[in-house]
């Protein structure tokens, strides 16, 4: 006898490209540090998490977003990319306006253009009171009235870098060496 389950079954991912078999690239640290963080109301999520970070050597990290209020905050889900050129594509940005972040996780490293790169993935309450969640578009969601708390780790012996990843057909962030300077 089966049981109902009230939940559809997953999805299956199934790459476009060529399969890797080390499917999760990864670095080690001999060190990292770890910052307490309080995002500035007033800023986008984007600016309070770069530039505090930047001012003190931090260009790549591990965040964990504590929980906080947002004047504004947009977001976007993944569903399957409908021309099949990758697993999933964006949607267009959904407008929570503001809205309340239960919990997230930012990841910062550099872009394609080797700017500084916000990746942040979150649950959020919205106004009404319905519970969302998805990619939050960093740079243009603004933090609320109070100072929001961020523990975060630093990856100091190497750095994320955003590059192009055949396997997924989508860029993605990736670890990479650091260059000795000399």
């Amino acid at each position: 006898m089966t049981v109902p389950t009230p939940f559809p079954r997953p999805r299956t991912l199934i790459h476009p490209g060529r399969f890797n078999p080390v499917r999760i690239q990864s670095l080690a640290s001999a060190g990292a540090r770890h910052v307490r963080l309080a995002l500035q109301p007033g800023l986008s999520l984007y600016d309070a998490l770069v530039g505090p970070l930047a001012t003190i050597g931090i260009t790549s990290a591990s965040t964990t977003l504590l929980g906080g209020f947002f004047d504004d905050l947009s977001y976007c889900v993944a569903p399957p990319d409908p021309t099949g050129k990758a697993v999933i594509a964006y949607t267009r940005p959904i407008q929570a306006g503001r809205a309340f972040m239960v919990f997230g996780n930012a990841t910062i490293g550099k872009s394609l253009q080797g700017a500084p790169l916000v990746h942040c993935h979150a649950a959020i309450r919205t106004e009404a009171g319905v519970m969302m969640g998805g990619h939050i578009l960093t740079e243009s969601c603004i933090v609320g009235p109070e100072p929001i708390p961020v523990l975060v780790t630093s990856l100091d012996d190497f750095e994320l870098r955003q590059a192009y990843d055949p396997e997924t057909n989508i860029p993605l962030l990736q670890p990479h060496e650091m260059r000795a300077h000399g």
